[in-house]
């Protein structure tokens, strides 16, 4: 997928690019490309991968929620900034807290950010376990993403403290989805989440298998969780 199919593949979509917002994904695949050369962003670095399994594929979640102007978005594990950053280019009304467990990747958001213009962005250099025991951060936020950081039964105990009561989690998957989510559900259930519905496609081009769960929180996250860095890794709920 080049730029000029993608712009027309989220036109289809009902997303209309401008030629800003098509200048800021352009400037996005250089720096991305420039800065992986320097440490390890991603594994994708062609023009075609960049554009549709991580630009596309990131802002796939706007084909079915809605990302209401001064919605707030954590994205856990960010990385080079997917999905959130995608989204918020997308839809610039957004608020955008990134937090991530490695500085070198929080310098390169910070510098990618300040080369796109982009404002009510904010990054956090920690680990999800220690922030989601943080009152500025714990059940803070109207929406929580997730893209590639961990299998739902871990990914849950990361995100959903972060939710505020009656806000969402929004967990994007790849094949072999439905098991993860019947090996999560304990942990959904155990940490205030109820999965609200199931979004299923197939990425243009390649066909291959995506899964969104949006999960709602319904009720407070249990003080004990997350539990200590590391530890939902090796032990989960």
């Amino acid at each position: 997928m080049n730029k000029s199919e993608f712009v027309l593949s989220l036109s289809k979509k009902g997303i209309e690019l401008t030629e800003h917002q098509q200048w800021q994904f352009e400037r996005y695949f250089e720096l991305l490309v420039e800065w992986n050369e320097k440490m390890n962003l991603t594994a994708l670095t062609s023009e075609s991968d960049v554009y549709l399994k991580h630009f596309y594929d990131s802002i796939s979640a706007g084909f079915y929620y809605s990302f209401s102007d001064g919605k707030s978005l954590l994205d856990v594990g960010a990385g080079a900034g997917f999905p959130s950053l995608p989204i918020k280019i997308v839809f610039p009304d957004i608020h955008v807290t990134i937090i991530d467990s490695l500085k070198k990747r929080i310098g390169f958001l910070e510098h990618l950010s300040s080369e796109l213009a982009l404002t009510n962005v904010s990054f956090q250099h920690n680990r999800a376990e220690i922030a989601g025991q943080d009152p500025a951060y714990r059940e803070r936020f109207d929406l929580v993403t997730a893209r590639a950081v961990a299998r739902l039964s871990v990914l849950s105990e990361l995100c959903v403290p972060f939710v505020k009561q009656g806000g969402d989690f929004l967990a994007m998957k790849g094949a072999g989805a439905e098991e993860e989510l019947q090996d999560a559900e304990k942990a959904i259930k155990t940490l205030g989440g109820t999965v609200r519905e199931t979004y299923e496609f197939t990425l243009p081009e390649e066909e291959s298998e995506r899964t969104i769960y949006l999960l709602e929180k319904t009720r407070p996250t249990p003080k004990k969780y997350p539990r200590k860095a590391g530890v939902p890794a090796k032990q989960p709920l």
